[in-house]
């Protein structure tokens, strides 16, 4: 077995020669043909020899073709890298794979995208650093303005917020610890108790001072002399100054404490508010008013003063808030219902007895009220006989009260006074055509009469009800009747479609329907609004019965008479005078 193993192995070598023979000799020939055809072109200027046969050629150039071999592999690799450095460019329509496009996978966008993240990486990785003096702007040192500071405090805010907004509860057994229950340290307050009396108010006097600025700012402002600044602004919380409270009589007296009748006066204080801002308006006009009159004033001039800030301190707003009828100013035995007209020259003079009446209303509701001026110290029991009237008038009134009951008690304080004028006695009488009345929303006659003498109606006083209780005092025959010219006009309040023919007639019915709706108006008030030649057309509405005429009431000429007159409110619980001042 050995011996022909060796022998094998020999064959096999020599078979491997003979091999590696024929492929040298292969790879010679093909290169001979190669330098043999270089030759024969002539180029790169080599020298052409022609050689006799190829074994010649074989055996001079060996080396030459060795080199020729070795430089057609180098011009393969160079190919070779053409094509990889030059890609293929995409066909139109498309239709060469992307991958094809970039075979080294180095997508363009892809590889742009990179180097922006390196450089942003190194940007973070490598912040600038503060010179010494500082001279790079913090922004540049923190291009992310990331601050480190602020940062830290945003963190330290949002989790005490969150502290806040998640108290901790006690548990039961109790485990926690109370300063972790409050981490605020405000801890609950134990019972509030004031203290008593004299060391009570040293406390609040503390308290005062301390607030100091705050308590000025709530200090109403104080009205001007003469007056200017309407009142809502004086009470810009609408809470205007009540009248005086009087408590029921006798079988009304369960009223006072009555819850029902209470939640009663909560739901019409709305109303009460409007009504004493008409009050509060009347009390500051009429204090003026007294202090400025005096005698040789013009009639006309002391009603222009009047109703001119009535209009200014109320606001007047068309029928919303204003003056409720002309200012009344009748003299002497005139006892109501005269104002001067336009061009009037009437003159006070020091022996008048002057009337003044005016009333004004907010939201129509109107409060009435009047009061007497006397120079003449003579005639002061006959102011003195109906002012104490018209108290008595007030103090009788109330819920359930008959009229005629009012009336009488009127009557006998009335003619219990006497007045001596001119070294002559007269017994102060009641006007007994005179009456007081109900008070309606833009109605100053709301249709019930109080009376001033006995004898008059049955009918009863109800809950909720304006009445203006007035009283007039007399030294004449105490009877009054229609005189001189008519000044005061009112539409009838219940009058319905009448048709007129005068155009000018319903032009100014127009006006009067606008401007005063139902309530009293004078020919002063026209012609403030502009209206001229309207006589004829103001009787015409007259004559229609549109318009109610309300001429002067007069009394025995010669005479004088006085009157006073308070609106009061008949609330649930309580008697309201509305119009009660310090003057009266």
């Amino acid at each position: 077995m050995g011996g022909t193993n060796a022998e094998v192995v020999q064959e096999a070598a020599h078979d491997m020669k003979k091999l590696d023979i024929t492929e040298n000799e292969t790879t010679q020939e093909t290169t001979a043909k190669e330098i043999r055809e270089s030759k024969l072109s002539g180029s790169n200027g080599m020298v052409m020899v022609t050689p006799q046969n190829d074994d010649e050629v074989t055996q001079t150039d060996g080396t030459a073709l060795d080199g020729l071999a070795e430089s057609a592999k180098k011009k393969k690799k160079k190919s070779r890298a053409k094509k990889k450095k030059e890609p293929l460019e995409q066909t139109d329509p498309p239709s060469i794979p992307v991958d094809e496009l970039f075979p080294s996978a180095e997508f363009p966008e892809e590889s742009a995208k990179k180097k922006k993240k390196k450089s942003r990486a190194k940007k973070k990785k490598e912040p600038l650093e503060q010179t010494d003096p500082p001279s790079i702007p913090v922004d540049e040192l923190f291009p992310s303005a990331e601050f480190p500071e602020e940062s830290a405090k945003k963190k330290k805010k949002k989790s005490r917020a969150k502290k806040k907004k998640e108290p901790l509860e006690q548990t039961d057994p109790p485990s926690i610890p109370v300063d972790e229950l409050f981490p605020s340290a405000e801890f609950p307050e134990g019972e509030i108790q004031q203290y008593k009396d004299e060391i009570c108010k040293e406390k609040e006097e503390e308290k005062q001072s301390q607030v100091g600025a705050s308590v000025k700012k709530k200090e109403p402002l104080e009205q001007t002399d003469p007056p200017s600044i309407p009142v809502d602004e004086l009470f810009p919380s609408a809470e205007f100054p009540e009248g005086e409270i009087q408590q029921y009589k006798d079988d009304n007296l369960w009223r006072t404490t009555s819850e029902e009748k209470r939640e009663l006066e909560r739901l019409q204080k709305p109303m009460y508010s409007t009504i004493r801002r008409a009050a509060e308006v009347h009390r500051q006009v009429r204090k003026y008013m007294r202090s400025i009159l005096k005698p040789g004033m013009l009639m006309i001039d002391l009603c222009e003063t009047l109703e001119n800030m009535v209009r200014r301190l109320i606001k007047e707003n068309g029928l919303q808030a204003g003056i409720a009828f002309p200012t009344g100013c009748s003299l002497n035995w005139v006892a109501a219902h005269w104002t001067p007209n336009s061009g009037d020259r009437t003159v006070l003079q020091y022996d008048d007895v002057m009337k003044l009446d005016f009333g004004t209303h907010v939201d129509g509701h109107i409060v009435d009220c009047a009061f007497t001026v006397a120079f003449n110290p003579m005639f002061n029991p006959l102011l003195e006989a109906s002012r104490e009237a018209t108290n008595t008038g007030v103090k009788e009134a109330g819920i359930d009260v008959r009229l005629c009951d009012v009336g009488a008690a009127i009557q006998e304080v009335m003619e219990s006074y006497e007045v001596e004028i001119n070294g002559k006695v007269f017994q102060v009488k009641s006007v007994r055509n005179l009456n007081g009345h109900s008070i309606g929303p833009y109605q100053i006659h709301a249709g019930k009469s109080v009376p001033i003498v006995k004898g008059g109606e049955q009918t009863k006083m109800e809950e909720g009800e304006f009445f203006a209780i007035e009283t007039f005092a007399s030294t004449g025959k105490g009877y009054v009747r229609e005189d001189l010219e008519c000044s005061h006009y009112m539409k009838n309040f219940d009058v319905g479609h009448i048709p007129l023919r005068l155009p000018r007639a319903k032009q100014l019915l127009a006006t009067i329907n606008k401007q005063f709706s139902t309530l009293a108006f004078c020919r002063r008030y026209l012609d403030r609004l502009g209206e001229t030649k309207y006589l004829m057309a103001l009787k015409n509405l007259c004559d229609a019965g549109i318009v109610q005429p309300y001429p002067p009431l007069c009394d025995v000429k010669g005479s004088y008479v006085s009157q006073f007159e308070h609106t009061i409110l008949l609330r649930p619980t309580c008697k309201e005078v509305i119009s009660r001042g310090d003057d009266y």
